[in-house]
């Protein structure tokens, strides 16, 4: 049929028997409540008769568009981070919303990129960073800001979304043990937030356990982790091997850590697991899963932060102000 761009929520209300709330709330994301029965029978309608959402006539009636803003600390540079955003897109749609990105640069105060943001006229601003950190928002601005994501608010005032670290390091180290490994070093990422709370998890596994570690050792040269810094992996390794007692696993701080351990082991004519098992943080797909053997390693729940932060950001009622630590997911290949 010819589509019809008069076609107004008032017709589809008429047609479906609802509201006009409730046409509102099925196509655009409102608050009305409904069940999913009613939500579909109105966007079928909707599309049945034509109706085209006239973003600018709604934006002046109720403030904003159907949009969601994102700050990007680093996170669309960020390969792997980007499931964030695969978790937001797809919250959002369900929901009748589009989300975009504006990244702040290191040249830039947040208040002007929240400024930059705000221009599109959003429902709700987050802010997302590439890896787990702490953010210190301008009091003015906390209120502006629904939720962090992959990172925490300094003065707690806004809810942040994080990785549990420590507890993933818990459960990593439990299924290291498990497999019958005590001889377990960690080679960490110096200097940032996500290390320095695996570390807590690593040892406190071990001593849970009643087993001593036999190290944690800085994964680079700088005393801040960086992809770019010289590398301290084959020093640490052939000093662990020369040992007295070698290493029966070793932990990685990230995928990319554990592929220079395997190049190590590799050339010190060391097997992986059958001398050596091998785990990490992270699960790089395209990194881990190409390994050979296949690295075990712990995913970071990305994808599971950004479908919550759209469920707060879009929900009725203002989430209380909390810090929620969301769980990693063991990924079990054939390295350990």
């Amino acid at each position: 049929m010819v589509k019809d761009l008069a076609v107004s929520l008032s017709d589809i209300a008429e047609r479906a028997g609802v509201s006009v709330k409730t046409v509102s709330g099925a196509l655009h994301g409102g608050s009305a409540r409904m069940s999913d029965e009613t939500r579909q029978k109105v966007k079928a309608i909707a599309e049945e008769l034509g109706y085209v959402t006239n973003l600018a006539a709604r934006g002046v009636r109720q403030g904003w568009l159907p949009l969601v803003g994102v700050i990007s600390d680093g996170l669309i540079t960020s390969p792997f981070a980007t499931e964030i955003v695969r978790g937001l897109d797809g919250a959002a749609r369900s929901a009748g919303m589009a989300v975009f990105a504006i990244n702040h640069s290191s040249g830039q105060s947040i208040g002007s990129v929240l400024g930059e943001v705000q221009q599109f006229r959003p429902r709700a601003v987050a802010y997302a960073a590439m890896y787990h950190k702490d953010v210190a928002l301008p009091e003015k601005l906390t209120g502006s800001v629904g939720v962090m994501i992959n990172c925490r608010e300094t003065s707690g005032r806004v809810t942040s979304l994080v990785p549990d670290e420590e507890g993933g390091a818990r459960e990593i180290v439990r299924y290291l043990l498990a497999a019958g490994r005590r001889r377990i070093a960690f080679i960490n990422l110096p200097g940032i937030l996500a290390g320095m709370l695996r570390e807590m998890g690593f040892r406190g596994a071990l001593k849970e356990a009643g087993v001593a570690p036999l190290g944690v050792f800085p994964a680079v040269r700088r005393r801040i982790y960086s992809d770019r810094a010289p590398s301290l992996v084959p020093i640490h390794l052939e000093a662990l091997l020369a040992s007295g007692e070698r290493p029966d696993a070793i932990l990685c701080g990230n995928d990319r850590v554990a592929m220079e351990v395997y190049a190590a082991l590799a050339r010190a004519g060391f097997r992986i697991p059958d001398d050596i098992a091998v785990a990490s943080f992270d699960n790089q797909v395209e990194l881990a899963s190409r390994l050979d053997p296949p690295l075990t390693t712990m995913a970071l729940p990305h994808r599971a932060m950004g479908r919550l932060a759209m469920e707060i950001l879009l929900a009725g009622e203002p989430e209380p102000q909390s810090l929620r630590k969301l769980p990693f997911h063991l990924v079990e290949r054939a390295s350990v």
